[in-house]
């Protein structure tokens, strides 16, 4: 099958020498970054830049696993490369777009890549992720509900939910694979520290899929309530991208609207809301039963070609991959209904004083789950030296959420490596997540093309 490379004629312009890959996400196909792409075309123009948007990994192939899906991304950006070698191109330098899931798709793609040696010849320039869950979409809690949505949640995306949900074993390492691709010695961490230019856009409400905890990597939600807090926007970006630098600061409690004024604006806006909230009592409930039966034929399809693809059934060259990893209308529905429960999840906090568990944690990653949970105590009357978070979060008296030692180890190992947080408010659409990248030309999703717009004038062509 020929790479899908987008070009605005009939064939690519000779003079084209940087190569930009879209990955979309979970349930996606290329159609969903399509205003990604154009912006690109509209910006340089096919004589500066070739677009390919991954097509080998769409719909329901989603649910076969991030590693599964990056060997296909793989082989279809080398694919590509070989067909642009074939028409004269000579491809210098390398870019990468990851939408959602698709942000995990990317970083475990560029890692394949670069072990079999692309980076050598190529120069990987700009990686970027939109709403990406880069800890996962487990909900930070630390009681029994774990047990109703992290572990239940996690078995009706097939292999991919088990993975995001961080209960996989990954290739028999006792470590999910969320963990591994953030491990500081692996080929996935040595790949992005290549790029010349990191950076990350998340969503600060209203992304019911993935909360900004996740995909900002982050160890505390500053915008539970936007009620107690000033935002600052970025100059010329106003009011959608926050300021990197100084997002956010705490309202001082004597300003803090009286009780009276804060219960007349939550009514205001429950009243707003109250048609959405009665289509969802009929509604959610048909949905969420479709959804879990086509995640069940989903599942056992998606297994069933796992099976054949770790068997490289047709000899398609897949088997190449298999390296250590040290060095549509009825599918939105299902989808909606899947956001709907997860974002019905409450995040839960560590004790006050936190950030030492926090950092202790870091210091000893051979902490297990449950010595963590038993040794909180000690570990408060223990100080660390250093201070991992990031300036926007050490300034502030925001709570700790309660992540696994494993996602404490992973915010720092890829703070370490560095990216360019960009903090998103989507006032217009509450459904954030498709509207960060304008998903869909709809009316309530203008605000994602500030987003969009800001990611070009920072790309590095």
């Amino acid at each position: 099958m020929a790479p899908a490379l987008r070009r605005s004629g009939q064939s690519t312009p000779q003079k084209a020498q940087h190569l930009i890959v879209l990955v979309h996400g979970l349930w996606g196909n290329p159609a969903h970054l399509d205003y990604v792409a154009k912006s690109l075309r509209d910006r340089y123009g096919d004589e500066d830049l070739v677009v390919l948007a991954c097509r080998r990994n769409l719909g329901s192939l989603t649910y076969d696993g991030i590693e599964v899906g990056a060997e296909r991304v793989a082989r279809e950006v080398e694919d590509a490369l070989e067909e642009l070698g074939r028409d004269g191109h000579k491809i210098t330098r390398f870019s990468m777009v990851g939408y959602s899931l698709g942000g995990l798709v990317a970083r475990y793609t560029i890692g394949l890549l670069y072990h079999k040696g692309l980076f050598n010849s190529i120069s990987p320039i700009n990686f970027t992720t939109f709403a990406t869950p880069h800890l996962g979409v487990r909900t930070p809690l630390t009681g029994y509900q774990n047990h109703l949505w992290n572990v239940l949640g996690a078995r009706t995306l097939s292999t991919s939910g088990r993975q995001v949900f961080m209960i996989d074993n990954f290739r028999n390492t006792d470590r999910p694979l969320l963990s591994v691709l953030a491990d500081p010695d692996s080929i996935f961490v040595h790949a992005l520290a290549r790029f010349q230019h990191r950076s990350l856009y998340a969503n600060i409400v209203n992304d019911r899929t993935t909360v900004f905890y996740t995909t900002g990597i982050s160890r505390c939600d500053p915008y539970v309530d936007l009620g107690k807090i000033n935002l600052h926007y970025l100059k010329g970006y106003e009011p959608v991208i926050l300021d990197p630098d100084h997002p956010c600061d705490l309202i001082p409690e004597q300003e803090l609207p009286t009780f009276y004024q804060r219960f007349r604006m939550h009514s205001q806006t429950c009243l707003r809301r109250a048609p959405i909230f009665l289509a969802l009592v009929v509604l959610l409930p048909i949905a969420t039963i479709a959804f879990l039966i086509n995640s069940g034929i989903q599942t056992f399809r998606s297994r069933r070609r796992i099976q054949l693809h770790e068997a490289d059934h047709r000899d398609e060259g897949f088997g190449l991959y298999k390296i250590p990893w040290m060095v549509q209308d009825m599918r939105i529905g299902l989808e909606d209904a899947f956001e709907n429960v997860n974002a019905a999840q409450q995040q839960e906090y560590l004790p006050e004083g936190s950030e030492e568990i926090a950092d202790a944690i870091v210091e000893s990653p051979a902490l297990s789950s449950a010595a963590f949970a038993k040794s909180t105590e000690s570990l408060l009357s223990e100080k660390s030296e250093s201070d991992q978070a990031p300036l926007a979060e050490r300034s502030q008296s925001f709570p700790t959420l309660a992540l696994t030692t494993a996602q404490f180890a992973m915010i720092k190992a890829l703070d370490d490596v560095g990216f360019r947080k960009y903090p998103v408010y989507i006032h217009k659409s509450s459904h954030s997540h498709a509207a960060i990248i304008v998903r869909f030309p709809r009316a309530a999703f203008e605000e994602g093309k500030v987003v969009v717009k800001h990611w070009l004038d920072n790309f590095h062509i």
